[in-house]
């Protein structure tokens, strides 16, 4: 069956996100594959194809015959509504074959506000929404991304999760399909129980969590013997060769350029970033691998602006070397590129002085205002350095800067928010000293404590404990002339819930759904009331998933996942945080012994003794 669209694509806005056929697109014989999965993002479209995940698995399956991989985004609300009017499923884009007619359904969660959004693609699909209610007829639904690393919340949707890097992981877990599909008569069941012999792979239904008398974890228990204890995240080291065939969106993405991965992890190890843990260790590509990749990725795309992308660009080795390389190469050509996640140093900014291409603003992140806050972070930025950093930038002609800073921080006090106020003040009045006009932007952002990091188990403010920190903030920097942007305290609060919940919280995520929550991570669609009546409705209180601190001995519902960074590196930071100390990056300082060093080939500790959470990683 092929979903009609004709009649239905003239009453919805952007119908492209719906039609398929872009460049680079692949379609396969439907009939001639043995697997087809449908690569799903939860989001609309351009968020969709901007993310790095869905073009990197979707090369790697299609170059396998026996599997067809297409993909799959969020309707918009017009085309959901004009869908369920038709009473038609939802499509993939390339062969606008039902999703229910897939073998897997595989969603990458990469953002708790998206959990719902999944809920609204099954129903839309035809298919029951919770694993319980599927049979043998309906697809196997699966997920990986980052927020698998506390895959509980999720847990009464998917039937299993691919924890970690999926570029070995998914073809063996499709492998194993393709052997058991040909098996007649087999149940899905069976399936489920052989696909626990692959690593990283966890099957909600074969564990049995309980709670003690005050909610929190009492256990959590696996229910077969090969059923591991500890689920081992996915890595893959080195990297593989990136996609150098993209799919063009016909609508412009969020990201619309080439978009090239120079290197995957960050050792400096900010307390309060989640990615800078989860994808340890430390892994780069050869220069040479990433300027061939950029020839055959600009002549395949047509794109003329490349971005070098990875948690900390900056940092990659000889950086300043590959950007005066490609612009060399590509000096007859109207090339421009882009450096995302730069650090707020000279350095960066006399790198991206040298970028050849249109010049924006600069974006930087100092997180807070006060150096002995960045320390509790181990955020290794001093005023001075910022000073600096600005200094250079109004030399080098950039006047229009934004800075990202985080409110309701461990330690933070009212000095503090003072101290932020007035940076964006002295700021200023050195730029007009030395006659130019500053245009500073400031976001601002409520501090969300993530699993797997030192800083997950703080509280988070409250809404109502942020609100007159926000308008103090607010009226100070208007003051000081610095344009103010922010998150809504209320949708910080729902993604701390979601973020570091447990099991329980899969009722309160479909009773949401239910009242008509969906894009939860729009502003103009969250509805907050709705979400509070969810929770409430099924026992659940969202100060004891954010708002609470928890003691560090507690069982936590993400400790059955095992990343490789060991539990005790992070209570250690934890305390070395509360302490002030700072921790070296271990690329010009110690080791700090995290758990990962048997990865990181150049670790002076490489050889020494793993941590008991990461033994499984050893080579």
């Amino acid at each position: 069956m092929i979903v009609p669209l004709d009649d239905i694509l003239p009453q919805v806005t952007r119908p492209a996100r719906y039609t398929g056929g872009e460049w680079n697109s692949i379609v396969k014989d439907w009939d001639a594959t043995e697997v087809r999965i449908a690569l799903i993002y939860p989001d609309v479209y351009e968020i969709g194809m901007s993310n790095l995940a869905i073009p990197i698995l979707y090369d790697i399956l299609n170059r396998d015959p026996a599997i067809l991989a297409e993909r799959a985004f969020t309707p918009w609300v017009d085309m959901t509504a004009a869908l369920r009017q038709a009473g038609r499923p939802l499509f993939s884009l390339e062969s606008r074959r039902p999703l229910k007619d897939f073998d897997i359904l595989g969603f990458s969660l990469g953002y708790e506000l998206t959990y719902t959004n999944v809920l609204e693609m099954l129903d839309l699909a035809g298919i029951p929404l919770l694993a319980s209610e599927r049979g043998e007829e309906h697809p196997l639904i699966i997920a990986g991304g980052s927020e698998t690393l506390n895959p509980e919340p999720m847990a009464d949707f998917i039937d299993l999760f691919v924890v970690g890097e999926g570029e070995e992981a998914l073809p063996e877990l499709l492998e194993l399909y393709r052997t058991w599909k040909r098996g007649a008569g087999r149940k899905k069941e069976e399936f489920l129980r052989a696909a626990l012999s692959v690593p990283g792979v966890y099957v909600p239904r074969f564990y049995r969590v309980a709670y003690n008398p005050d909610g929190t974890l009492a256990s959590f228990i696996p229910t077969l013997p090969e059923a591991p204890a500890q689920v081992q995240r996915r890595i893959v080291d080195p990297l593989p060769p990136p996609p150098i065939r993209p799919i063009v969106p016909y609508l412009q993405a969020v990201h619309d350029r080439a978009t090239l991965e120079v290197q995957r992890g960050c050792p400096r190890g900010c307390r309060f970033c989640q990615a800078g843990i989860i994808y340890r260790p430390l892994r780069e590509r050869p220069m040479e691998e990433v300027l061939q990749a950029a020839e055959e990725l600009l002549a395949n795309t047509g794109y003329e602006e490349l971005s070098l992308v990875s948690l900390s660009t900056g940092d990659y080795p000889g950086i300043d070397r590959l950007v005066r390389e490609l612009t060399r190469r590509y000096r007859q050509g109207p090339l421009s590129i882009s450096l995302p996640s730069l650090r707020l140093d000279s350095f960066s900014v006399a790198l991206a002085q040298t970028l050849p291409g249109r010049r924006g603003g600069l974006t930087f992140a100092p997180e807070a205002g006060t150096g002995r806050l960045r320390q509790v972070l181990n955020k290794s930025l001093t005023d001075q350095d910022l000073t600096q950093a600005v200094e250079t930038a109004l030399q080098a002609g950039w006047t229009n800067l934004k800075f990202y800073f985080m409110m309701g921080l461990p330690t933070e006090s009212e000095e503090d928010e003072a101290a932020l106020v007035e940076l964006a003040r002295r700021l200023r009045r050195m730029a007009g000293e030395k006659g130019h006009h500053l245009q500073l932007k400031v976001s601002l952002a409520l501090f969300i404590p993530k699993p797997h990091t030192p800083f997950q188990w703080l509280p988070q403010l409250t809404p109502e404990e942020a609100q007159p920190r926000l308008e103090r903030l607010r009226q100070g920097l208007r003051r000081a002339g610095a344009h103010l942007s922010w998150a809504d305290p209320r949708s910080s609060q729902l993604e701390a819930v979601l973020a570091r919940g447990d099991r329980r919280l899969g009722r309160a995520i479909y009773r949401a759904w239910r009242k008509g929550c969906v894009f939860d991570a729009w502003s103009e669609h969250l509805q907050p009331q709705k979400w509070q009546e969810a929770l409430a409705e099924e026992g659940l209180d969202p100060t004891f998933y954010a708002h609470r601190a928890r003691p560090l001995e507690e069982l936590l519902p993400w400790a059955h996942i095992d990343i490789g960074v060991s539990p005790e590196f992070l209570k250690g930071e934890y305390e070395k945080a509360l302490a002030g100390q700072e921790t070296p990056d271990c690329r010009t300082g110690p080791c700090s012994l995290c758990g990962m060093q048997h990865w990181d080939k150049d670790c002076p500790k490489r050889s020494g003794a793993a941590s008991r959470g990461s033994q499984a990683h050893l080579k």
